[in-house]
């Protein structure tokens, strides 16, 4: 049986390519009434200052096709009938050699949205996996903390990692957590890996009354779990302007190191799309600047170039 005909399907041009957009009124987030279209007009706006983090970088979609509500699914590999013109990356994972999309334009940012794409993940590095050009310092919050305890150990990673010569910049996960983005000269994963390691324990070190750094979920309680294992060049985590799913439309939105201080409770730092839009400033400008990248200390490069 052919499918019904969908009346808010419309036909467009975007720097040249076209894009049939379909299921514009379709209800993304049913706790506020968001719709699809919503989804596309925040792509298409906030395109300028999201594509930059996008760029060189394979992109792993997670798509909620009838919204955050219904089926949810990982997309890492190119689709069927996609067009011609998308660029690809080939990535090797453990068993199978998987051809990425990298959203290295608005076309393809809002294809992908077109999908159902919610949520754009990436790695810490471009082009090939053998080098990161990134480093996260991923902050959780453990059951009986919140993301005003993340800023307190995220304004102590800042000042650790000043002390190595390199410069963070923060975000929030988009739900409970909060992200550190570290611009490397590239290096090999292990040296990321074992520099993120190294970092943790420093962390811990200093606040172990709220900070741990092993796997363990039994020691989160009361403490900001420091998960430098994100460093792996198997992991992704949410591009800076991703939205995220959730009962409300939410963002992995770049903050300001004031707003980061200056955070009392969970709220402050809650920003809808509209609020993100609404900033006269992208307080992540100048993180894809290639004059920002830092080195790590060279302890960090014992081991070759190896994976962690």
């Amino acid at each position: 049986m052919a499918a019904a005909p969908d009346p808010t399907a419309t036909v467009t041009e975007i720097e040249g390519r076209r894009l049939r957009l379909t299921h514009l009124d379709r209800v993304y987030y049913p706790g506020t009434g968001w719709t699809k279209a919503a989804a596309l007009e925040y792509y298409l706006r906030i395109a300028p200052l999201l594509l930059p983090h996008l760029a060189g970088r394979p992109a792993s979609f997670l798509r909620f096709p009838e919204g955050v509500t219904g089926e949810r699914f990982w997309a890492k590999r190119v689709p069927p009938g996609a067009p011609d013109w998308l660029t690809t990356l080939d990535v090797e994972h453990r068993e199978e050699t998987l051809r990425h999309v990298v959203v290295a334009d608005l076309p393809t940012l809002l294809w992908a949205a077109n999908l159902g794409a919610l949520e754009i993940h990436v790695p810490q590095w471009q082009h090939t996996r053998a080098e990161h050009d990134r480093l996260i310092v991923d902050l959780d919050p453990g059951p009986g903390t919140t993301i005003v305890d993340c800023c307190a150990v995220a304004l102590l990673a800042r000042r650790e990692l000043a002390a190595d010569g390199l410069r963070a910049w923060p975000k929030t996960s988009g739900g409970k957590g909060l992200h550190l983005l570290v611009p490397l000269r590239p290096v090999p994963e292990r040296a990321a890996a074992d520099y993120a390691r190294r970092l943790a324990a420093r962390l811990r070190a200093h606040r172990p009354d709220l900070v741990v750094d092993r796997m363990d979920r039994s020691l989160r309680t009361g403490r900001v779990f420091v998960d430098w294992s994100q460093n792996s060049s198997a992991k992704t985590t949410a591009a800076p302007y991703s939205l995220r799913a959730g009962p409300q439309p939410a963002v992995s939105a770049p903050l300001t190191w004031t707003a980061v201080r200056n955070c009392r409770r969970p709220e402050d730092l809650w920003l809808t799309p509209e609020q993100v839009l609404a900033r006269p400033r992208d307080p992540m400008a100048g993180l894809p600047a290639p004059a920002e990248a830092g080195e790590l200390p060279r302890r960090d490069f014992a081991g070759g170039r190896g994976t962690a």
